[in-house]
Order: C-alpha cells, then sequence, then structure tokens
C-alpha cells in the first residue's frame, strides 16, 4: 500500500484528508458552544491541515506533500469564508500552479533550483574534464546552463513545465546564454553530452541513471544533486560548503570494471 501512494501521492494526500476530518470534528465538537463561529472554524482548518500533513509524512509522501497537505484545508477554507469574491482568481491561481509544477504531479519531479555555489563546482569541474557539451535534465529556470555556458563550452537545458520553460528561455535569449529546450527527460537525446546534470527528485533515478548508462558515451559523465542513484555506488561523493550542504555524486559512464 505504501509503495502505491508513493507511486501515486495525490492519493495518500487525499486519504490524509479523510482520515484527518472526522478526528478534527471529534477534537473541535466539544468547543462549538464556548469558541465563537469564525475563531473555531480557523481552529478546525489548522488542526486538519496539521494531522494530515503527518499523515503525510507518516505515509513517507514527499515532502512538498506535507506543505500541500496542511495548506490545503486553510485555502479552502478561505475560499468559502470569502464566498462573496469573484471565481476568476481561483481559476487564475490553479492556472499558474499547474503551468509551474506540472512535473511535481506528472513525474513526482518539483521545481528545485541549483544555487550559484554548485553552478560554480560545476564549471570548474567541466573545466577540470576540458568538457565541451553539457546538458542539464530538468533545467528550471536555467541558471545551471547560463553559468556553464560560454569559453569554448556550450551548455543545454531541458524542462518540461511550461511556465518554467518560458522563463528559461527569456532569460536565456536576454543573457545571450545556453539553449533552452522544452521537452520530456525520457526522450532527450543524451548520446552526444560530455557531462548530463540532474537536480530532480529520489523517484525517477533509478529509471534515470537505465537510460544515462545505456545511452551516454564512453568517457562522460552523470552528476546528480543531493539524489543517488540507488544500488549504484558513485565514483565520488562531493560535499559543498554552501548553505544547503549540497551533496554531488558524480557517476563516470563507461568506466571499466575492476578485474
Amino acid at each position: 500500500m505504501l509503495v502505491l501512494f508513493r507511486k501515486t501521492p495525490i492519493l495518500g494526500a487525499l486519504l490524509a484528508q479523510v482520515v484527518a476530518l472526522p478526528v478534527v470534528a471529534v477534537v473541535t465538537a466539544p468547543l462549538s458552544t464556548s469558541v465563537e463561529r469564525l475563531p473555531l472554524i480557523m481552529i478546525a482548518l489548522v488542526l486538519q491541515g496539521a494531522l494530515a500533513a503527518l499523515i503525510c509524512a507518516l505515509l513517507r509522501l514527499p515532502r512538498w506533500w506535507l506543505l500541500i497537505a496542511f495548506l490545503f484545508p486553510l485555502a479552502m477554507g478561505s475560499a468559502l469564508l470569502l464566498g462573496n469574491l469573484p471565481a476568476w482568481p481561483f481559476g487564475i491561481a490553479f492556472l499558474v500552479l499547474a503551468l509551474v509544477f506540472s512535473n511535481t504531479t506528472r513525474g513526482r519531479v518539483p521545481l528545485y533550483l541549483t544555487n550559484p555555489e554548485t553552478a560554480s563546482v560545476l564549471n570548474d569541474l567541466m573545466r577540470d574534464r576540458k568538457a565541451v557539451r553539457m546538458l542539464d535534465l530538468g533545467c528550471g529556470l536555467g541558471g545551471v546552463v547560463r553559468a556553464l555556458d560560454g569559453e569554448g563550452r556550450r551548455a543545454r537545458g531541458v524542462e518540461n513545465a511550461p511556465a518554467v520553460y518560458l522563463a528559461a528561455r527569456l532569460l536565456s535569449l536576454i543573457s545571450g546564454k545556453g539553449e533552452i529546450r522544452r521537452g520530456d527527460l525520457w526522450k532527450t537525446d543524451v548520446s552526444q553530452e560530455d557531462l548530463v546534470y540532474a537536480f530532480l527528485s529520489p523517484a525517477p533515478m533509478t529509471v534515470l541513471w537505465q537510460k544515462l548508462s545505456r545511452e551516454m558515451k564512453p568517457g562522460s559523465l552523470f552528476v546528480s544533486n543531493s539524489f543517488p542513484v540507488p544500488d549504484v555506488d558513485p565514483d565520488e561523493i562531493w560535499e559543498l560548503s554552501d548553505s544547503r550542504k549540497t551533496r554531488l555524486f558524480l557517476y563516470p559512464i563507461g568506466k571499466p570494471e575492476e578485474g
């Protein structure tokens, strides 16, 4: 059952809300005679969100689903309390969230942004390896692509979320650095890259490694930010001194096996 919720976290999040609802009702019922209506509703919404988030944690859902579980009752309650508001602001908000976070529900890949310290380390890594071509899978706003492009190197990024892609493409055009394409990382050609970088989530790492180890050329390098490939030992693990305490996992492609 836990495996099902990890594969389809929205089911686990919905279950958390359903389980939390009667518990909150029982807890807040005695307060109905001593607490005014509006404060009581707010107390119930906060309890509902907190209990749902706790259940999501027990189901071992990704951390961003805990935040979603907590905020969902508050958002719904606010919409009901402010029932005289027009519907279009909520429609626009939903559309924006869908355009920005579409990868989260479909591929369990949230929007993680690489900080400048990590980009600088990757830049040095490319220079040391004399790497010419670099690809960022799920490049977000394209910061790494712009940081690594130039000095005879070509950096590209692939992003699938529509709004994020448009922002990255615009920033690339303004700076004149890097190449951003919208596409599915699973269908992206990686055969000519010297270095492939990804900052995704634990969910796709096993299948991603199968793709990269099969399609990347010998002598190239895969670098994963924060999320190792399960059951595969990296050649090196770099622990950075940035505020996030970033860890980079380095996986050479086509490295001869010992013996």
